[in-house]
């Protein structure tokens, strides 16, 4: 008996995008069950691939130059939808992401990346008429608390002026505050090349800048939620007098997935690592919370699964599957992720009735 399957991964870390996801997905069930008929939601949390899930579903792709992290210009994508209201959206990690490095993050690297290409892209947005403002935060190679976007857009004063009519949207689904062990430096640093040195370095640079985010906002937003996701940038936004959502709901709620779900007799999702913080906002999370008020099985198909069953099934996981497993060891789920993931999600439909 035929159904119809969505598929919405999210991105599987550095191995798949999570629009190459969605396909080897896709080819890997057509050929076990070829009269199921597949949507293609391919979704994110605002890490990297943000804008690459919303280039297929709405608005204008658009291309601008800016400076990237460690000064060299790069290129940069991002969506501008006519809406109303019109609205940009905008992905951190297109202008400082860690795949924007010569090569692996440095102490060098951990101390001289820096936003100021974020902040030209705002102003880019802008400028093209938006007065809407959705910046994807994740996936950044820089701790320096949004100072270089801040900076290219005119300082704390004048950004906060020049923005004062925009809806700044922050979408990120971490939830760390900017300072303290539990901050950006402490928990994000040593994944960006920080040794323990550099990482005391950066919480004492971002211990001042989180004095003067704070007296410009009038409030503590260093210490609010999502205050220390992209390095900080989280802060800055928040300074600017934007609001944080959801990374994985804003995608949900502009791609239409309610109206996929509807559509949907089973709902086929996955990421890199399906354990505890998949539940926590993630897109397996907002996946599995749509399925729920529909009564629909869900699938999580990932490059690891370590979460406990019982934990998945009452987070409303039917079936975890693992890409490693699969593949034998982990060095071949990556080295060979797309033709793997396909393999799985084949040997998957296979078995499901």
């Amino acid at each position: 008996m035929s159904s119809s399957v969505l598929i919405a991964p999210d991105s599987f870390g550095d191995s798949l995008t999570a629009v190459a996801a969605a396909h080897s997905i896709a080819q890997g069930w057509a050929s076990a069950r070829p009269d199921d008929r597949l949507i293609l939601a391919p979704q994110s949390d605002g890490g990297p691939g943000f804008v690459d899930v919303l280039a297929g579903r709405l608005g204008e792709v658009r291309t601008s130059t800016v400076r990237g992290p460690l000064e060299r210009d790069v290129t940069a994508q991002w969506v501008l939808d006519a809406g109303p209201p019109v609205t940009a959206y905008l992905e951190c990690a297109q202008a400082c992401g860690l795949s924007l490095l010569d090569g692996p993050p440095t102490v060098h690297t951990a101390l001289a990346a820096h936003s100021a290409g974020v902040g030209q892209l705002i102003a880019e947005a802008q400028t093209a008429g938006a007065t809407r403002i959705v910046v994807g935060l994740g996936g950044s190679c820089c701790t320096d608390g949004g100072r270089g976007m801040v900076d290219a857009l005119g300082g704390l004063t004048a950004a906060r002026d020049r923005l004062a009519g925009v809806e700044l949207i922050a979408a990120s689904d971490v939830e760390h505050p900017l300072l303290g062990p539990m901050g950006a430096a402490a928990v994000f640093g040593p994944q960006k090349g920080a040794d323990p040195t550099t990482v005391e370095v950066l919480e004492e640079r971002l211990t001042g800048w989180a004095a003067e985010l704070d007296a410009a906002a009038g409030r503590p937003v260093s210490e609010e939620a999502g205050a220390g996701a992209a390095g900080g940038i989280g802060a800055a936004l928040l300074a600017l007098g934007a609001r944080r959502e959801s990374g994985a709901t804003v995608i949900a709620a502009h791609t239409g997935l309610e109206r996929d779900v509807a559509a949907a007799g089973v709902v086929i999702t996955g990421e890199g690592r399906f354990d505890d913080q998949s539940l926590h906002g993630k897109v397996v999370s907002a996946m599995a919370a749509a399925a729920r008020g529909r009564g629909l099985p869900v699938i999580v198909l990932a490059g690891q699964v370590t979460l406990d069953p019982a934990a998945a099934s009452a987070a409303g996981v039917t079936a975890a599957y693992s890409l490693t497993e699969h593949a034998g060891s982990v060095q071949r789920a990556i080295a060979e992720a797309a033709e793997q993931l396909c393999g799985l999600a084949a040997e998957v439909a296979a078995s499901w009735h």
